[in-house]
């Protein structure tokens, strides 16, 4: 773990994972209601095992220190309080600061879980310095479609999640045709995450692999594509020019 600091003085530790070899970069990490837990590491650790620099902010630290439960209703109801004392602007703050403290790797991506989904969503048009967002399960992220998004953002949702009706997915899909958002029959909360009862392997593997695909496409990035002939195409426009300003015109002297 290593420690941050926000705009607002605040202190707070991050889990942070290096790639073996240079960073393609970077990746932050928003963690769902139950804090940095194991899952939460273990993901942060594949982005970083995929060449990226990747770190996950201990949001709850604002509130309490080291908060890692099990994903189970107990554990959720013992964060509510928690949530309840960390306004979006001050959550976005930390992400920042994030944000700020990899960006020298390279380009940043923001990934969410859950509540991080929503926050992931947020970031997209309140943080500065990130080329692409990912959310998954944000519950509140499909009220929440007023805003054209910034940067490109790439949703996932489990069509049996409760909290989720998939008849407000398929209005925000019509409020938001800007937002790469998909849906996975039979998945529930916690679609990202292996350690949840919902969890169903090929669907999370399915979402995984758009989500990777996703970040390579917006942080790496993609080489120029030279046509066939283009470089000939080019020089001939060239010398077409050079010919005719040479070579003056009889459309006679300039008009004032």
């Amino acid at each position: 773990m290593i420690e941050l600091i926000a705009a607002d003085g605040t202190r707070f530790s991050a889990y942070r994972a290096d790639p073996a070899e240079p960073p393609k970069g970077a990746v932050v990490v928003v963690q769902d209601v139950f804090g940095i837990t194991p899952e939460i590491q273990s993901i942060t650790d594949a982005f970083a095992a995929k060449g990226y620099v990747a770190i996950a902010p201990s949001l709850f630290d604002r509130v309490k220190q080291g908060v890692s439960l099990d994903p189970d209703e107990s554990g959720e109801a013992d964060v509510t309080a928690i949530i309840e004392q960390i306004s979006k602007t001050q959550a976005i703050s930390d992400i920042q600061a994030t944000v700020n403290a990899v960006k020298s790797a390279g380009k940043v991506a923001v990934v969410g879980y859950c509540w991080g989904g929503d926050l992931a969503y947020a970031a997209a048009n309140r943080v500065s310095g990130i080329a692409c967002v990912v959310g998954y399960d944000g519950s509140g992220t499909v009220t929440d479609f007023r805003e054209k998004r910034k940067v490109p953002t790439l949703l996932h949702f489990g069509e049996s999640d409760p909290r989720i009706p998939l008849e407000q997915i398929t209005q925000f899909r019509a409020y938001r045709p800007d937002v790469s958002a998909f849906t996975y029959p039979g998945a529930a909360q916690g679609l990202g995450c292996d350690e949840h009862g919902s969890y169903q392997g090929d669907t999370t593997q399915t979402a995984r692999n758009r989500t990777l695909h996703w970040i390579s496409q917006y942080v790496e990035g993609q080489p120029p594509i030279l046509l066939k002939n283009a470089g000939t195409y080019a020089q001939a426009k060239t010398e077409k020019k050079k010919k005719k300003t040479s070579g003056g015109d009889d459309l006679g002297p300039p008009m004032e």
